[in-house]
């Protein structure tokens, strides 16, 4: 297989209470890695998820896309909580990291101008930002004493970021008053971006995706896969539509999705945000569910003892153990059968 040796990437996927973050984050980058597809050299694809995506970590991450050449292709992605921000002093945009702090984000998040002088520093030619910053739940808006908080899918400071160049293109998932849908194996918005990594709908059959085909894909798809309320913002019209990747490593056939069940995309934003938060052994009858969104105490469930099952089998695809019922593999994405977990 042919590798796309100009191919750069830093995925993000801050999970915490948005653990399909960590999902989506994955899949994208197992699909850039993948010779049979996008063929990106692996050393080359950066993926900081949960723990890992703090503020140090992702500033350093940024740093090290320094040392692609000018002639690299750069993709940085970004899952979790947007907010822009107002106080006493003025608003500003914030990126919301794991472990982030509303009485700290100078210290916990990373600012949309901090975000954007680190991409402005790139000597890259080509340069794709993906935004999925408008998630249900996170921070409540207006709840702090002293900030007054509102979900937005990108920074202001991303129109300088496309002054500053015809080789730069910014995806956000939605539009400012809309939430981004979860989904599985992905979100709406991250399945289209691997649809169209894999060749779904690719103007030419030359082996190349091209920053248009993955804009005008999601623009078609995201929109009819969640009744019309979910539309991604796309700022390419006076870019370059510079090749991306391979879509089936240097061939022109496709090789397919990297999954084979149908794709399930949530009824509404945060609809399946609800996470078993303890259970002290299997069989406990005092089972702890949050109900993310829904003020209270944990709710406590009575359930029946549940007989024995055998020990966990892990994913035969990765190794990865996934958790009880999964349909899924997290790391993977690949598609699991009755006894996982």
């Amino acid at each position: 297989m042919t590798v796309f040796d100009a191919g750069h990437a830093l995925l993000v996927g801050v999970g915490a209470d948005l653990p399909n973050t960590v999902d989506d984050a994955v899949g994208l980058a197992n699909v850039l890695r993948d010779p049979e597809r996008c063929a990106y050299p692996p050393a080359q694809v950066h993926l900081l998820t949960g723990e890992q995506a703090t503020r140090a970590a992702i500033l350093a991450a940024l740093e090290q896309l320094a040392d692609a050449g000018p002639e690299s292709t750069v993709v940085v992605y970004f899952s979790g909580h947007g907010y822009q921000v107002a106080t006493a002093i003025g608003e500003a945009y914030y990126l919301m990291l794991y472990g982030y702090d509303v009485r700290r984000l100078y210290q916990t998040a990373v600012s949309g101008a901090e975000f954007a002088a680190r991409l402005q520093a790139l000597d890259v030619q080509k340069l794709l930002v993906l935004l999925d910053c408008c998630h249900a739940g996170g921070v409540s808006e207006g709840k702090s004493p002293d900030l007054a908080l509102t979900k937005a899918p990108l920074p202001p400071e991303a129109q300088t970021l496309l002054a500053a160049g015809r080789g730069r293109v910014v995806i956000a998932s939605s539009q400012a008053d809309e939430l981004s849908y979860a989904g599985r194996p992905y979100s709406a918005f991250t399945l289209a971006l691997i649809e169209a990594l894999c060749g779904v709908g690719v103007a030419r059959r030359d082996g190349f995706v091209r920053v248009g085909d993955l804009a005008l894909h999601a623009r078609e798809v995201v929109p009819s896969r969640t009744g019309g309320r979910q539309h991604p913002i796309l700022h390419f019209e006076q870019a370059d539509n510079f090749a991306l990747a391979y879509y089936a490593g240097g061939a022109s056939d496709p090789k397919g999705l990297p999954f084979i069940t149908p794709p399930e995309i949530e009824p509404a934003p945060g609809a399946w945000r609800t996470r078993i938060m303890s259970q002290s052994a299997v069989g406990d009858s005092n089972v702890q569910v949050q109900m993310d969104g829904v003020s209270g105490s944990p709710v406590s469930i009575n359930v029946e003892p549940r007989p024995e099952r055998a020990a966990p089998r892990a994913c035969p695809a990765c190794g990865e153990t996934p958790p009880p019922g999964a349909r899924f593999c997290a790391r993977c994405g690949a598609q699991l059968g009755e006894g996982y977990g």
